[in-house]
C-alpha cells in the first residue's frame, strides 16, 4: 500500500463520516481513527505470526494441515464495558472457579463501570469449563468471560 492509497482512504473517511478504519493484509496492518474532526493515522507493519506450508504426499495430493479443535460450550459474555473482577473484594474468594456448577441466578463476576459495581449472573445452567479473562482486566461489550458446559 502506498501513500496515494492511504490518502484515498482518508478522503473516503472524511466524505462518509467514517470514524474508524482497519485493514490487515499479508503482514501489513493499517488502522485509521477519527477524533474531533481530525484523522490520526497509525500504520503498522507486522511480521506474519506463522507461515503454514502445504506439503504433498508421495501420491501428489496435498497433505492435511492440522485443524484446531472446535470450541464447545456456551460463553458468558460481558454485557457492558468495564473492569472485570472475579471476587467481591481483593481478600475474598472468587465467585466461581473452573469446575463450579452454576445456574441462571449464580453471580459469576463483577464488572465495574463508572464506579458502579455490577454483579453479572451466569444466565445458564452448567459447569464452568474455562475462565477467559484475568482479574482486574478491562472487558468489552460482548467479550466472552467464561465458557460453560450445559447440564
Amino acid at each position: 500500500m502506498d501513500l496515494k492509497d492511504i490518502k484515498a482512504i482518508l478522503d473516503m473517511m472524511k466524505k462518509n463520516s467514517v470514524s474508524e478504519f482497519e485493514m490487515e493484509k499479508e503482514g501489513f496492518k493499517i488502522r485509521l481513527k477519527r477524533g474531533d474532526g481530525s484523522v490520526a493515522p497509525m500504520v503498522q507493519y507486522e511480521e506474519p505470526a506463522q507461515l503454514s506450508y502445504v506439503t504433498q504426499s508421495a501420491s501428489g495430493a496435498p497433505a492435511a494441515l492440522p485443524v484446531p479443535a472446535p470450541v464447545s460450550g456456551i460463553e458468558i459474555k460481558s454485557p457492558m464495558i468495564g473492569t472485570f473482577y472475579r471476587s467481591p473484594s481483593p481478600e475474598s474468594a472468587s465467585y466461581v472457579e473452573v469446575g463450579a456448577e452454576v445456574n441462571p441466578d449464580t453471580v459469576v463476576c463483577i464488572i465495574e463501570a463508572m464506579k458502579v459495581m455490577n454483579e453479572i449472573k451466569a444466565e445458564v445452567k452448567g459447569v464452568i469449563t474455562e475462565a477467559l479473562v484475568d482479574n482486574a482486566k478491562p472487558v468489552e461489550f460482548g467479550q466472552p468471560m467464561f465458557r460453560v458446559r450445559p447440564t
